[in-house]
């Protein structure tokens, strides 16, 4: 057993509670990370036998085009989407940053975490 993460995929996307912020959108972050068993990649030296890093990419791109209402929604969907192409893993945690958040002060990011 062990994780797979990739830290700190940045996009810029428009999505928000607020239809300002779906808009004239904002900058994200999102960490994404895997428990799964690779010790036949290891062993093999194979990319077919465990999660490829290209692909979990893919699907980050792909859910952060949709404009989506909060950072749970976009958590959750990127959990579905890497449970459909990777079915196999044991859990997946992802957490999802939105940058400066319209909370009427100073607020770096605020961000949530999802596993499933």
């Amino acid at each position: 057993m062990g994780t797979i993460t990739l830290e700190g995929l940045e996009f810029f996307a428009y999505h928000g509670y607020y239809p300002e912020e779906q808009r004239i959108g904002n900058k994200y972050s999102l960490d994404i990370t895997i428990h799964t068993n690779f010790i036949l990649a290891a062993e093999h030296d194979k990319l077919s036998e465990t999660v490829n890093y290209e692909t979990l990419y893919s699907i980050a791109v792909e859910v952060m085009k949709e404009p989506a209402h909060l950072l749970e929604h976009i958590a959750l969907k990127v959990i579905q989407k890497i449970r459909g192409s990777y079915p196999s893993v044991d859990k997946v945690t992802v957490k999802v940053s939105k940058f400066n958040p319209p909370v009427g002060g100073v607020c770096n990011r605020a961000a949530i975490t999802m596993e499933g």
